[in-house]
């Protein structure tokens, strides 16, 4: 179980959950706040799960999101029981050059059940959870040179080094455009609703890392603002930041909602249901969830045992509510993985929030 720190089947599941049976009759007792179960073991590979998602009793995961994959097999999405935790379908990506560096990461669904898969070779790619069919969405994310120290024209990236693109996290905006954190270029991209041709949304030296930046996104539930998380920026620090959701963001527009202690990872993020956020905390041996409210200040931090440091929390990367008071968090290990594949898991957290709907356009 995981500490409480100061004071996505889903009808089936709630079904259970309020008839409360059990094989012998007796009532099932609710589960506390914080209560912390892990739901399925990801197999490796693919490893380093990223993405999730739910939708109708199915929880979809992503991976592998790391390095060191040229040479290794296709990525993947696994499509988990929501209930039982099993494994009941496994989509392998197609197209990958898998000689070379090759990596699934967030995912999102639209307003017809088709998954958008961000792929660091392929761009965007669309999945029918169905007939497992993959078509092309976006073009691949384009590899930017740098232009510090000045702001250069859009076709550069505010980051001292030339690094490649590493698309992160996706979310759909209520009119079909989606956007996509690239932690190494330190950039949000902007797709048209339909697909097409990546283009810079918005790109700031704050979003700048020596590992990884710009890093977890989603659209507050009114729509009308982006928040994102840095992971760690160049003067260490781990922050969420909002944009207002315009045309053309300008740099003061850029807010800071949170700044974390030091030594916190900041990963992924999901709003409930009264606006509260909830971030993954993805630091080795320190790997939780924070809670922050509507003003940025954090209540709340789901963690580990002083005596478990790296179970049942192990860096996990997003967040996804199942709409029955949970919140599901791939254990992304991105250290104990390479040990211990096992850590590699998705986890289930009581929290007693369905969570704020996500954006999930119908799109041509």
């Amino acid at each position: 179980m995981g500490l409480r720190r100061g004071t996505w089947k889903t009808v089936a599941l709630v079904a259970l959950v309020v008839a409360g049976s059990t094989a012998t009759g007796r009532a099932e007792e609710p589960r506390p706040y914080g209560d912390v179960r892990v739901l399925a073991q990801v197999p490796n590979p693919p490893g380093f799960p990223e993405g999730i998602a739910v939708r109708n009793g199915v929880v979809y995961v992503a991976g592998p999101a790391t390095f060191g994959t040229a040479g290794k097999p296709a990525s993947r999405v696994l499509a988990f029981d929501r209930v039982s935790g099993d494994l009941v379908r496994t989509y392998v990506t197609a197209g990958e050059d898998t000689m070379q560096e090759h990596a699934n990461s967030s995912i999102a669904f639209d307003g017809d059940g088709q998954l958008y898969v961000l792929n660091t070779q392929l761009g965007i790619f669309r999945l029918d959870p169905v007939s497992g069919a993959q078509t092309p969405y976006s073009a691949p994310f384009p590899d930017l040179p740098p232009c510090l120290p000045v702001l250069g024209p859009p076709a550069c990236a505010p980051t001292p080094a030339d690094t490649p693109p590493i698309p992160n996290d996706i979310a759909f905006s209520a009119a079909g455009d989606a956007y996509i954190t690239d932690s190494l270029q330190a950039t949000i991209w902007r797709v048209p609703a339909g697909g097409g041709q990546p283009h810079v949304w918005y790109r700031d030296t704050r979003f700048a890392s020596p590992y990884i930046g710009v890093n977890g996104i989603r659209l507050n539930p009114a729509g009308t603002q982006v928040y994102v998380t840095v992971t760690t920026d160049l003067k260490g620090r781990s922050v969420v930041y909002r944009l207002p959701l315009v045309d053309t963001p300008r740099l003061p527009d850029l807010q800071t909602v949170h700044t974390f202690a030091p030594g916190d990872l900041a990963d992924g993020m999901a709003f409930g249901s009264a606006g509260r956020l909830f971030v993954a905390i993805a630091t080795p041996g320190k790997s939780g969830v924070a809670v922050l409210d509507t003003a940025g200040n954090e209540i709340d931090r789901l963690e580990n045992a002083f005596e478990s440091p790296i179970s049942p929390y192990d860096s996990p990367a997003n967040i996804a509510f199942d709409g029955a008071g949970a919140i599901l968090l791939s254990n992304h290990a991105f250290v104990t993985g390479l040990a211990l594949p096992e850590a590699f898991n998705v986890i289930d957290v009581h929290v007693d929030d369905n969570g704020a709907a996500l954006f999930t356009p119908v799109l041509p």
